[in-house]
């Protein structure tokens, strides 16, 4: 025969009491929160996979983002293209009527103040601010004004007109994430977009007996290539016609120096990894006191002329009256600057193709992705409601049965 003590009914009556009351408050913060599970262990399968779905919910509303980001990005990017290219399709016309040879002095030189405007509505364009205060054309100094104005005086204008166009923006660096490790690069630098020939620079350092001293890199057009200890000029060329960088590298047989050529029209950028220097031993540059600025090596010859020098190639020869330099240079130079600025139209047209393919079946897939994570994780609450009706109910009937199986006393009131 067991023995019942007098607390045993009570203690068993205050367990079972709180286990319900705790299944209530359960209950109750899953409607409140509209969850299914409160804590992992409520369903450790399907918290698990909620937990995978929220977390590529996530990533997929910020790729959504990105993505629409830079569809709106490169639509922007195409019209200041188009509307250069316009300004360009002008002065061509122009040349092409100034080369008749059929105009007096004065009738160039009009021509001449209008291609004037014209190029300084063209730097206008490649100075650009887009609506999210960025320069357009600036690559990675989105902040910065990647052209500036060299003003100075031009044979037959009479007035200061601009002599030269510095471009001073970084490369087309900025990118955005699209997809796990899938990046879009978003810009389209000024170095590139307009500029007319393709790039040539001649270092002028005999490289006979050159060895790379230690381990090193140097960028070209922000490509990094690493050069190892004893490496001399041909492993280094080898190198660089390698890597992805859009440039040709060879080596002129009378200097044995290192020569680049761009493979298409842009700017050459060149810098030393930090702590090296490399490009600076094989005479290319030399330290860039202005980051942004050129710092070819003054010993270097640099040929391949930007959109700008074509333009002013024109400008200045209306001016001079030289119907035979604006026929012949000046309308080739006008054709190249035209071929690339047209290329990148292209180049930036496939790209918002692009964009809008992954922000369309982004949109497509987070609904989907939602609805997997609401099968898992969402509160049923019809379900919800029954549970709390029915453990409401128990809790109240444990109570009045409680209350009459244990009565206090008076000597309840006297512990």
């Amino acid at each position: 025969m067991f023995r019942i003590s007098t607390n045993m009914p009570n203690d068993d009556m205050q367990f079972r009491l709180r286990r319900q009351e705790e299944q209530l408050a359960n209950i109750q913060a899953k409607i409140a929160g509209q969850t299914k599970f409160n804590n992992l262990r409520d369903d450790p399968l399907a918290a698990s996979h909620a937990v995978r779905y929220d977390s590529y919910l996530a990533r997929l509303n910020r790729f959504e983002k990105n993505a629409l980001y830079a569809k709106e990005h490169f639509n922007q990017t195409d019209a200041y293209l188009r509307q250069a290219n316009d300004i360009l399709q002008r002065i061509r016309e122009i040349a092409v009527q100034g080369a008749n040879g059929i105009y007096t002095q004065e009738d160039m030189r009009a021509m001449g103040i209008e291609v004037n405007e014209l190029m300084k509505e063209l730097v206008s364009i490649a100075n650009a601010i887009g609506p999210d205060g960025t320069r357009v054309f600036s690559g990675d100094k989105a902040l910065s004004e990647p052209f500036r104005l060299i003003e100075g005086r031009v044979q037959g204008g009479g007035e200061t007109l601009v002599t030269a166009v510095e471009y001073r923006g970084a490369g087309a660096s900025r990118k955005t994430e699209t997809g796990d490790h899938i990046y879009a690069n978003l810009d389209i630098g000024g170095g590139e977009a307009f500029w007319a020939e393709k790039m040539q620079v001649f270092s002028n350092v005999d490289t006979t007996n050159y060895q790379v001293a230690e381990k090193s890199s140097f960028f070209i057009d922000g490509v990094e290539i690493t050069v190892n200890p004893g490496e001399n000029l041909a492993g280094i060329i080898d190198k660089i016609n390698d890597s992805p960088a859009p440039v040709k590298a060879s080596m002129d047989i009378d200097t044995h120096s290192l020569v680049l050529e761009g493979t298409n029209a842009h700017l050459i950028r060149l810098e030393d990894a930090k702590g090296t220097t490399v490009l600076r031993d094989l005479g290319m540059i030399v330290p860039n006191v202005e980051t942004g600025a050129p710092n070819w090596n003054p010993s270097a010859k640099v040929s391949g002329g930007s959109v700008f020098d074509m333009v002013m190639q024109v400008r200045d020869a209306l001016y001079q009256g030289d119907s035979t330099i604006v026929g012949g240079a000046g309308i080739g130079g006008m054709d190249l600057a035209l071929v690339n600025v047209q290329a990148r139209l292209t180049d930036i047209g496939s790209r918002a193709e692009r964009a809008e393919s992954v922000w369309k079946r982004i949109n497509a897939e987070i609904p989907a992705v939602t609805s997997a994570y609401g099968r898992e994780a969402s509160l049923d609450f019809a379900t919800a409601s029954m549970d709390l009706s029915m453990f409401d109910f128990a809790h109240k009937a444990t109570l009045q049965t409680t209350a009459k199986i244990l009565p206090r006393t008076l000597l309840d009131f006297l512990r």
